[in-house]
């Protein structure tokens, strides 16, 4: 981040506009609106300037800028067509520590003006920190499409009713959830058609009738990429009170959370800490109990090798509500994107999944079935079963030249795709880390033909001949 987006308070502080054409003028304008006390310098004033002049709304204080003008002054923008008064009046603001902004000129500037929404007195900035104005503008005018004009008049009743409710009130995550509900209610819709006592109205009922209720978000995050989260998903974590997540959910994801919910890791990780399934299943009802929003959030699907039904099985026998929202599980995420398809007219018409969980002296599965050929097989974790799992499928007759696929994190930035033949597995495995999905089947090959995202595929090293 190369500037900290701040909303300063300018009333009534001296800031001074060095310039006074249209550009300066503009800036003035800004200025004006938060309540500044400008003062322009310059030696010829546009008409805008004259008139804001004769009307007491600025202050021409000079027609030559000199360092001292400088002096107590809050901020300062210069605005001017020559590059040496601009460099002069930056020097002087530094040296005074005064915040300045040279327009056009982001080497010369403590600080940037971003593209602005005005619903005041909710105000949305854009910027790109100088790097591309236009761009910002064009995001601005995107997200005006989408917000209401009535939300400022919305926010000004809700700052009437902040003390008031909280007397009512007493519990902050009882009040947040007052104030959800009252945004996306009927409170809304008052305030739209312009029924402003009808509104404050509503406020009143709906903070005597507001009783806290926990709940649990059972989510699915996708293999990695954010993009592909649910917009279901995403609304459940802006709204969320806490959030206990696993390891799997990457951090891009993570940053989607509410920023004040409390976050709880519950992951299990080879050779790291982890924390126990029973463990966790307390927590989700404690924190329920507690009145609390709660998001189970889990990478890929939570019902596919999740444990997600079992941490449900626990919220039925404690009687508390949950949804579930369904993600993009890693087969069909991180093979897409690896420019597999799990099925083909010509290569596979069946996909089977299993996890590479299984311990050899009780393995469940049926490794004929498995071993068929024009098949696609996909194993969640199963690295650290790699050479049982290789084993296996050759004694079961799948072919040693069958083509494989390790994917590592998948649909993320830094995925990397190990190819190679069955007889390779174990092998590859050893340079491939956690989480990765392993695919066996003739759809591997398509990958050099279907690849799209990223160019991440890890050749194997060849192995060292020994001559005797």
């Amino acid at each position: 981040m190369d500037y900290l987006p701040i909303f300063a308070d300018l009333k009534h502080r001296p800031c001074v506009v060095v310039g006074g054409d249209t550009v300066a003028w503009r800036k003035t304008q800004m200025l004006l609106k938060a309540g500044a006390d400008v003062r322009v310098v310059a030696e010829e004033l546009n008409a805008d300037f004259q008139a804001a002049v004769i009307n007491l709304q600025v202050t021409h204080v000079a027609a030559e800028f000199s360092p001292e003008l400088l002096d107590g002054i809050f901020l300062a923008i210069a605005a001017t067509e020559r590059k040496a008064l601009n460099a002069l009046v930056y020097q002087s603001a530094n040296q005074r520590q005064v915040l300045v902004n040279v327009v056009d000129d982001t080497q010369r500037c403590s600080f940037i003006v971003p593209s602005i929404i005005d619903r005041s007195p909710i105000v949305v900035a854009i910027s790109s920190s100088g790097k591309a104005p236009v761009l910002a503008r064009l995001l601005r005018e995107k997200i005006e499409v989408l917000l209401p004009h009535h939300i400022g008049a919305m926010a000004t009743i809700a700052g009437r009713f902040r003390d008031r409710l909280k007397r009512t009130i007493s519990d902050f995550s009882t009040r947040r959830l007052f104030w959800e509900q009252a945004f996306e209610g009927r409170f809304s819709q008052l305030v739209a058609t312009g029924k402003k006592q009808d509104a404050e109205n509503e406020l009143i009922r709906l903070s005597q009738t507001m009783q806290p209720q926990g709940g649990v978000s059972l989510i699915g995050s996708g293999p990695g990429d954010a993009g592909l989260l649910t917009l279901r998903a995403l609304q459940l974590m802006q709204q969320a009170d806490v959030v206990l997540y696993d390891y799997l959910v990457s951090d891009e994801i993570m940053d989607l959370v509410r920023r004040d919910a409390e976050l709880v890791c519950v992951g299990k990780r080879a050779g790291f800490h982890s924390v126990p399934q029973q463990e966790t299943n307390r927590l989700i009802v404690a924190y329920a109990q507690q009145g609390k929003r709660v998001v189970r959030l889990k990478g890929g699907d939570p019902f596919m090798f999740g444990r997600g039904a079992e941490e449900l099985e626990v919220l039925v026998d404690a009687g508390i509500p949950f949804q579930v929202v369904p993600g993009i599980t890693a087969a069909a995420g991180a093979t897409a994107y690896a420019g597999i398809p799990l099925t083909h007219r010509d290569y596979a018409q069946t996909a089977m999944f299993i996890t590479g969980h299984t311990k050899s002296e009780s393995d469940p599965l049926d490794w004929s079935i498995l071993a068929r050929g024009k098949q696609t097989l996909v194993i969640y974790m199963g690295l650290m079963k790699s050479s049982y799992i290789q084993q296996q499928l050759l004694q079961h007759g799948r072919e040693a030249d069958t083509p494989i696929a390790i994917i590592e994190r998948g649909t993320q930035k830094n995925q990397k795709i190990f190819k190679g033949q069955l007889s390779e597995l174990a092998e590859l495995a050893k340079n491939a880390a956690s989480p990765s999905l392993i695919v066996v089947g003739e759809v591997v090959t398509l990958s050099e033909k279907l690849r799209w995202f990223g160019n991440q595929d890890v050749q194997p090293e060849p192995r060292s001949v020994v001559s005797l």
